[in-house]
């Protein structure tokens, strides 16, 4: 009975360390999980910055606004553009939004759904100026649904469709999901050379500010509307267009090269 009775005392005694050991990795596991919230490796041991963590719009406000608008909404895990019913004139608290911070060379990486017949885009190398959109200071990734919005079939060898560097260079091939389902994009800008990647496989390729580049502008709409936009900057906001009709964001995260 001695023996017995030393052993569930050594085993009582045990038991304080046992659950504190428990403890201790729950709290690392918890802590770790919460840290790959906010950054995360890539295969080259650079790191992932996230811009929208699924939960707040830190760190995102309207163009040219000092709050993030009404019209944009952080819901389950999204980012979410409620639609007007209005096309591009849009909600009365909305407009496109960007992230309060200006990024030279990098690779963006994010998740874009649209809805039926819907339109939006993502900009970069954007700026905020006289002017009262950053489309027209900033090329733009088109988000569309191609079955059903016009401008699918508008433009130039259907250079207005989902993943294109709009009105400029159609994405080829044409790999953009339907309606509902969520395609992945990267955008990857370095000293001039832009790749857009659409669910996995490089659909545009393009290098700023070279005389193909101001060929190309020149034969475009943007210059009746901005006669300086070719002249992209080297340096600028990244931001997501409220075209007045539903779209969600998600898994927003940005590498600086």
């Amino acid at each position: 009975m001695k023996k017995l009775s030393a052993i569930v005392v050594f085993s009582l005694a045990l038991m304080p360390l046992v659950s504190s050991c428990k403890d201790e990795k729950e709290q690392t596991k918890e802590a770790t999980e919460t840290e790959t919230i906010t950054m995360d490796k890539s295969e080259d041991g650079k790191d992932w910055v996230v811009l929208f963590d699924g939960t707040s719009s830190e760190g995102w406000r309207g163009y040219k606004k000092d709050h993030f608008p009404e019209a944009w909404k952080v819901v389950d895990g999204t980012i979410h553009c409620e639609g007007s019913g209005r096309g591009e004139a849009g909600n009365k608290d909305g407009g496109d939004i960007i992230y309060d911070k200006k990024f030279k060379n990098f690779t963006l990486s994010l998740e874009w759904k649209i809805s039926e017949g819907g339109n939006s885009g993502i900009f970069y190398l954007g700026q905020e100026e006289d002017l009262d959109y950053i489309w027209k200071t900033a090329p733009e990734m088109q988000v569309l649904d191609n079955d059903k919005h016009p401008d699918a079939k508008l433009g130039i060898d259907n250079n207005r469709q989902a993943g294109s560097l709009y009105d400029l260079i159609a994405a080829k091939p044409q790999n953009a999901k339907p309606v509902g389902e969520w395609n992945q994009v990267e955008i990857t800008v370095y000293d001039g050379t832009v790749v857009h990647k659409q669910n996995g496989v490089n659909v545009v390729e393009y290098h700023l500010w070279t005389p193909e580049w101001n060929e190309l502008v020149a034969g475009s709409k943007f210059p009746k509307l901005n006669e300086d936009w070719a002249d992209v900057a080297n340096e600028g906001y990244i931001g997501l267009q409220d075209h007045g009709d539903d779209v969600w964001f998600r898994n927003i995260k940005i590498k600086e090269l």
